[in-house]
């Protein structure tokens, strides 16, 4: 079951600024993290030495701010992630709830990331960090709705096939003849949240499938 929603009731859903959840979201990467490190270090260093420099110039405050900016990248980095990933959701022009149901579950790995270490006999070797994600594919009354993966975890196991689960879909067509991108979502039957990225509201959510969900 496919439920339209208004444009305002997507921008409650998914908000143009980072919530609390998302933001852990996008701090929990160790590579993100030392690359923000990275760049917050080195752009704060070379732009307060700038400021430093040009002392006698109307440009050195301006350059101080700058070198301030950099050293708070580890604070607004993750804000601007989370924004730039609400905003490729918000982007489209059409959305709605759905009530589906588990049809499938499956396991598969991930590659994350793949690195030269040197072995024990000195031979470079190719490692790889793998980890392993669980899919979930929904459907409704009317077919395939599509898919939705997250690292698998305890509290997984309870998740079966048949289990109701809520979501919102977005498509570019106003008859949701393709669907573009599929939200976390909901399985109210066991009060559980799926999905690699909290983009919803997930109390809103809720209340907003109370009462679109009991009119019907």
């Amino acid at each position: 079951m496919l439920i339209p929603i208004k444009s305002n009731e997507l921008r409650q859903l998914i908000p143009a600024v980072a919530t609390g959840a998302q933001f852990s979201e996008c701090t929990n990467n160790p590579r993100k993290i030392l690359k923000r490190v990275l760049v917050a270090i080195l752009g704060g260093i070379i732009s307060l030495l700038i400021s430093q420099n040009q002392l006698s110039t109307p440009w050195s405050p301006i350059w101080l701010i700058v070198s301030f900016i950099f050293f708070l990248y580890l604070l607004w980095g993750p804000i601007v992630e989370a924004g730039q990933r609400n905003a490729e959701l918000r982007k489209y022009p059409n959305a709605a709830l759905f009530k589906g149901s588990i049809r499938n579950i499956y396991t598969r790995e991930q590659v994350e990331d793949r690195r030269e270490q040197a072995s024990p006999r000195g031979i470079l070797e190719l490692v790889e960090n793998r980890r392993t994600l669980l899919c979930i594919e929904i459907e409704d009354e009317d077919g395939y709705i599509g898919e939705i993966q997250f690292p698998v975890s305890k509290k997984h196991q309870s998740i079966s096939n048949g289990l109701s689960i809520y979501g919102i879909v977005l498509s570019e067509h106003n008859n949701f003849s393709r669907i573009n991108a599929i939200t976390d979502a909901w399985l109210p039957s066991l009060q559980l949240w799926v999905g690699l990225y909290p983009y919803l509201l997930r109390p809103v959510f809720e209340e907003l499938c109370t009462y679109r969900l009991n009119r019907r």
